[in-house]
């Protein structure tokens, strides 16, 4: 049986300020103002257990995600940029929240069967991805301001008062951290992740925040879940260069290739990361590389429970 057999489909373009929606039962269209109480009473007016398309925005599709859930329909929130491929894939020409509101509906009903229904992540998932994210932003803003004022002396001592403000509001985000951490039973996790080297507490906490949202059965699934998988063409004798996804968190994939940095310093991972060197990559690629490896190593820790313990015998290929 499949989704279109058992399920009343609907398809929601989410906006700002509304929302517009296609039902496949009725074959209508109908715009809702994207507030939690307009929300919420077009929702119960839907049949029991319908199921719902959302392509992924910034936030503004949060409210009928979790409203959409709390009434007990199995809700989809589909990635844009596969979107905008099944768009082009299937010849349509047009783009307009209707259209989209219907393709959404459609792309449902033809790939439920490899699709996961949304499922509240954990609070403490939600604190921490948004506290990394806004310190990144934070950091940016530093680096761009010092640079632009550092050769201004009138502005010497303004940039030194913003500094020290900054480097308070720094300090309060990673205290904020460490709290959610301890709170949510976490701190076996980030020690243990802080023992790869190269792994500090941002990316530990990180790669933590990632672990406890999807339930991986192997590294693979981790990794995607990143976007830190490699996209493969082939055909025939062709090859074309492969590039990372990038379908998770930049966030966290930004703290990844920090550690990396980090790690090819270090004796443990120098050799690996040389390895890739001495074949000809480029120093970035060898990064991406390792990475990756790091983040495959601390996920088998996490998953296994287990204590990191670095083996240069395996040429920087740490066992766990």
């Amino acid at each position: 049986m499949t989704i279109l057999d058992s399920q009343v489909v609907v398809g929601v373009d989410v906006a700002k300020d509304e929302i517009v929606v296609y039902r496949c039962d009725e074959e209508s269209t109908l715009i809702v103002a994207n507030e939690r109480s307009a929300l919420k009473k077009w929702l119960k007016l839907l049949p029991d257990n319908c199921a719902l398309a959302l392509e992924a925005t910034n936030t503004y599709h949060l409210d009928t995600t979790e409203i959409a859930h709390e009434l007990g329909h199995d809700v989809y929130v589909i990635d844009g940029s596969r979107l905008n491929k099944y768009r082009d894939g299937i010849g349509v020409r047009a783009k307009t929240d209707a259209l989209d509101a219907v393709l959404l509906a459609r792309y449902l009903g033809k790939e439920s069967d490899k699709l996961r229904v949304w499922s509240p992540p954990p609070k403490a998932y939600t604190q921490l991805k948004s506290l990394l994210r806004r310190r990144a932003e934070l950091v940016r803003h530093r680096v761009a301001i010092k640079q632009s004022w550092r050769d201004e002396p009138l502005l010497e001592e303004a940039l030194g008062e913003y500094l020290r403000c900054v480097e308070q509001i720094e300090k309060g985000i990673q205290k904020a951290l460490k709290n959610i951490v301890s709170e949510a039973g976490m701190d076996a996790q980030v020690k243990r992740c802080q023992a790869v080297e190269g792994i500090g507490v941002l990316t530990a906490t990180a790669a933590v925040t990632a672990f406890m949202r999807g339930e991986f059965s192997d590294s693979d699934g981790f990794i995607a879940f990143l976007g830190m998988d490699p996209r493969v063409r082939q055909s025939g004798k062709k090859d074309q260069r492969r590039y990372l996804s990038k379908r998770g968190d930049s966030e966290f994939r930004r703290l990844f290739h920090n550690s990396a940095m980090a790690a090819s310093r270090s004796p443990t991972w120098r050799p690996f990361y040389q390895r890739y060197l001495d074949r000809g990559l480029k120093g970035t690629q060898a990064l991406v590389i390792l990475a990756r490896k790091l983040a495959r190593v601390v996920f088998a820790l996490m998953k296994n429970q287990s204590e990191y313990q670095p083996n240069s015998m395996f040429g920087g290929s740490p066992q766990t």
